[in-house]
């Protein structure tokens, strides 16, 4: 009966141990297991991850290279605009200088117009001058109609031989020459001097001159001595003359003396002038006026010219 109960106990002991062991052997074959599935499982979110990272290394280059290719795109843009902006400064500009033009083109329109007017009108007033010193030269033709001494169309001036009027080489006139200048004078001066024509004579000119025998010096104290000499004939009361002539006379009257400086020269047979001096022609003393307008005449002539 004890040899049963110990056996027994013993049995029971074995037992109990045993079943710790393959307890603890079933544990480590599971801790194995679950360490085989966490390494697969580790290895696969490795590969998982390494595959995630290339794939984020892509996608970054990728990135990289939009954002560079935004950049550049930034900059052309921001060039775009810059060469956008000049250019609306380009036209801007262009477009405020043909403003200016357009206002430089209407002023130049004005400008031709205002000359254009002015022009008519200088025109008219030309042939007012004109016509005056035609009337002038008509009177004065008129006047001496009946008359020797002869009025120069274009100019209306009378000339004098020196021959007639002095003797050689001398300034004082003849007493024959006085009873000429007596007849002449009065009737071209009372031409000159009437109301008609008054206003309009700036200046009346007695001009003496010489040939050109002898030193220009020498000729030039006699013609002038000669022209003066008229001068005072015409001046003095007695020679036909109103006391109210004189005094006109005397604002407008001009004594010139030109020695040789214009002779005046022969004609061939055909009436074409040659270079030899008429000696007798050359001198003479000349009697002629200026108009007022004669310096707008030939200012107006001028504008003509160019036009």
């Amino acid at each position: 009966m004890m040899n049963r109960r110990r056996n027994r106990e013993a049995f029971a002991e074995h037992s109990y141990w045993q079943s710790y062991s393959d307890m603890m052997a079933a544990l480590l074959l599971i801790f194995i297991l679950m360490i085989a599935i966490t390494l697969t499982i580790y290895r696969e979110k490795t590969n998982d991850l390494d595959k995630t990272r290339l794939e984020l290394s892509e996608a970054q280059s990728q990135l990289d290279a939009t954002i560079e290719d935004l950049e550049q795109s930034k900059a052309e843009l921001e060039q775009s605009n810059g060469e956008l902006a000049s250019s609306l400064a380009e036209l801007q500009q262009a477009y405020e200088q043909a403003a200016l033009t357009q206002e430089e083109l209407n002023n130049a329109y004005l400008e031709i117009e205002n000359a254009r007017a002015e022009l008519t009108t200088t025109k008219q007033e030309l042939q007012d001058i004109v016509g005056i010193r035609t009337d002038i030269i008509g009177a004065l033709q008129s006047a001496f109609s009946n008359s020797s001494m002869k009025v120069d169309a274009q100019t209306g001036s009378i000339t004098f031989s020196s021959d007639v009027l002095f003797r050689y080489n001398s300034s004082a006139l003849t007493a024959d020459s006085k009873e000429t200048l007596k007849d002449i004078i009065p009737m071209y001066l009372d031409v000159l001097l009437d109301d008609e024509f008054r206003g309009y004579i700036a200046e009346i000119i007695i001009e003496g001159h010489t040939d050109t025998d002898g030193s220009y010096q020498s000729n030039m104290e006699l013609s002038y001595a000669r022209a003066n000499a008229v001068a005072e004939f015409c001046l003095d009361k007695r020679n036909g003359l109103s006391e109210e002539e004189i005094e006109q006379l005397q604002k407008l009257l001009t004594v010139n003396g030109k020695s040789w400086s214009n002779p005046v020269y022969k004609k061939d047979a055909f009436g074409n002038l040659t270079s030899e001096v008429d000696m007798t022609a050359s001198r003479r003393v000349e009697i002629k006026f200026r108009l007022k307008e004669d310096e707008m005449i030939e200012k107006i002539a001028g504008i003509l010219n160019q036009e």
